[in-house]
C-alpha cells in the first residue's frame, strides 16, 4: 500500500462510507498514517444523519454520542480521479467499540442480509439500472432545475429517448466520467439517454450484491464531481423536474446455489416454484418497507400511472408497467426486476430490503399472485401515497424489524419522520400561489 501511494504521490486517502441516505462522509487522512494502520473513530450518530444534516434524539442514540470505529475494505482502494492532487479512497465499515458490526450502517445491514443467503447455501446476484438528470447550475432552490446548454449552445427541449447525438452533445463530461469509472472499478455495461430532457441511464453488471451497491454509490459519486467539473449537475432526485419523467433504480436480482445454478429455474428450465416463493415475498413484504425504495418527501411524485412509473406489485412477463418486470431471458439468466426503486434510495438499502423479502418469500413459501399481461398502471395504487404513510407503516412492520434489524428500523424511522416534520415547516410556491389570494 505505501508503494502504491508513493507510486501515484498520494499524499490522502478519503475514508468514506454510505450514510442512511447514500451520501458519502467520512475523514480525510493523511496517506502514511492510513499505511501505518492508523485508528479511525467517528460519532455512532453520523451514520444515521438525516438530509437536512439534524440528528433525531431517538433514545437508541446514547446522549453521551459514542464513537464507532471506521474499518477500512481494503479491496475498495481506488484513486480519486475527480481529485486536483493525487489522492486515494477507500469504503469503510462501521464497528462499535466492543468489535461488533454498526448495525446502524447502510453496508452492515445488507451484509447481514446476503450472510442470511450464504448460511442457506445460497448467493444473490444483483445487477442495478440507475437513471439521473444533468441540469444547469442551480443556485436559487426556489427556481426550477433547466436543462444544460449543449454544443450548439442551446439546451435539450424536445424527447429524445435513446438518442445518440444527445449523448455526443456532452461527449467532455461522458469521456471523462467513463474513464473515471474504470478508475474506481465501476462495471458499466450501457449507457442510454431516456425519456426526460437530459436525462440519463446507466445499467452496471450483474454481481456480488456489496461490491454492486458500493459501484453504484461510487458511481453516484463521481457523478456529481465530474458534473460540477463541466458546468452542470448531476441530480438523482426521484422527480426533480415538473412534467418531466421521474428516475428510478431498477433493481435486477436472482439468487444461485452452492453449484452456481439459478434457483428460479427448474429442471426443465421454466419457473422454479423458489421462482414464485421469490415474488411472492416481495409482494408481501415490499410495501412495508417503501421508504428503503422511496426514502423522501419528492420520492412519492413519481409514482405517476401512465409513463412506467409502478403504482403496486403486480407482476408479469416483459411487462413494464408492473412493478415487478421478469425480463425474457434464458433459463441461467432468470431473473425478477424490481421496478420500485428511486435513483434517490441508498443502494445499499434498497437492495437489501429486496433481498430480504424474496428470501423470507422463499423461506414461508409465499404464493405470488398470477402473471399479468394487461396495463398495470390501470390497476388500483396499492403503494404508501407519501413519506408520512410509508414510515408509519414501516414503524409498525414486526416483518421489516426482522428481516432488516429492530434497531435499525426503529432509527431509521426516526430520521425519516424528523425529516418529514422538517418538509413541513417549508412554505411552498403553490400555497402562495392559491391560498395568498383566495384562503
Amino acid at each position: 500500500m505505501k508503494a502504491f501511494f508513493e507510486q501515484h504521490g498520494i499524499t490522502q486517502v478519503e475514508c468514506l462510507f454510505a450514510d442512511v441516505s447514500g451520501y458519502p462522509r467520512g475523514k480525510l487522512m493523511p496517506a502514511h498514517s492510513f499505511a501505518a494502520g492508523a485508528e479511525l473513530r467517528i460519532a455512532q450518530a453520523i451514520p444515521m444523519q438525516a438530509i437536512t444534516g439534524e440528528y433525531t434524539d431517538d433514545p437508541l442514540f446514547r446522549d453521551a454520542d459514542p464513537d464507532v470505529r471506521l474499518q477500512p475494505d481494503h479491496a475498495t482502494l481506488r484513486l480519486a480521479p475527480w481529485a486536483s492532487q493525487p489522492r486515494a479512497m477507500v469504503i469503510h465499515d462501521c464497528f462499535d467499540l466492543d468489535g461488533t458490526p454498526c448495525q446502524f450502517a447502510p453496508r452492515t445491514v445488507l451484509r447481514n442480509v446476503v450472510e442470511r443467503y450464504a448460511a442457506l447455501g445460497l448467493t444473490p446476484v444483483v445487477a442495478p439500472e440507475i437513471e439521473f438528470y444533468l441540469t444547469a447550475p442551480n443556485v436559487d432552490p426556489n427556481q426550477p432545475l433547466t436543462a444544460p446548454a449543449v454544443r450548439g449552445g442551446r439546451a435539450e427541449v424536445g424527447q429524445s429517448a435513446y438518442s445518440l447525438n444527445m449523448l455526443n452533445e456532452l461527449a467532455a463530461f461522458w469521456d471523462e466520467l467513463r474513464a473515471a469509472l474504470d478508475v474506481l472499478g465501476v462495471q458499466s455495461d450501457t449507457w442510454i439517454h431516456e425519456m426526460g430532457v437530459s436525462q440519463y441511464e446507466i445499467n452496471l453488471l450483474h454481481g456480488d450484491p456489496v461490491a454492486v451497491a458500493d459501484q453504484a454509490f461510487l458511481f453516484k459519486y463521481a457523478a456529481k464531481e465530474i458534473a460540477l467539473k463541466h458546468g452542470m449537475n448531476a441530480v438523482f432526485m426521484a422527480k426533480p423536474i415538473a412534467g418531466q419523467p421521474g428516475s428510478s433504480m431498477h433493481l435486477h436480482q436472482s439468487v444461485v446455489d452452492a453449484q452456481g445454478r439459478n434457483v428460479f429455474s427448474g429442471a426443465d428450465g421454466g419457473d422454479s416454484a423458489r421462482f414464485r416463493h421469490y415474488i411472492g415475498g416481495l409482494q408481501r413484504y415490499l410495501p412495508e418497507m417503501m421508504p428503503l425504495f422511496a426514502p423522501f418527501v419528492n420520492s412519492y411524485r413519481r409514482f405517476v400511472a401512465g409513463i412506467q412509473a409502478p403504482v403496486n406489485l403486480q407482476w408479469g412477463y416483459d411487462n413494464r408497467t408492473a412493478g415487478l418486470r421478469v425480463p425474457v431471458s434464458g433459463a441461467a439468466a432468470r431473473r425478477v426486476e424490481n421496478r420500485i426503486a428511486g435513483a434517490d434510495a441508498n443502494p445499499y438499502l434498497a437492495i437489501a430490503a429486496s433481498l430480504a423479502a424474496g428470501l423470507a418469500g422463499m423461506e414461508e413459501e409465499l404464493s405470488s399472485t398470477a402473471p399479468l399481461d394487461g396495463n398495470c398502471a390501470d390497476l388500483p395504487h396499492e403503494l404508501p401515497h407519501d413519506l408520512l404513510a410509508a414510515t408509519s407503516r414501516l414503524t409498525g412492520s414486526s416483518a421489516a424489524r426482522r428481516l432488516l434489524g429492530d434497531d435499525f428500523v426503529t432509527a431509521f424511522a426516526a430520521v425519516k419522520t424528523l425529516e418529514y416534520r422538517h418538509y413541513m415547516q417549508e412554505i411552498s410556491a403553490w400555497e402562495r400561489r392559491y391560498l395568498l389570494p383566495q384562503a
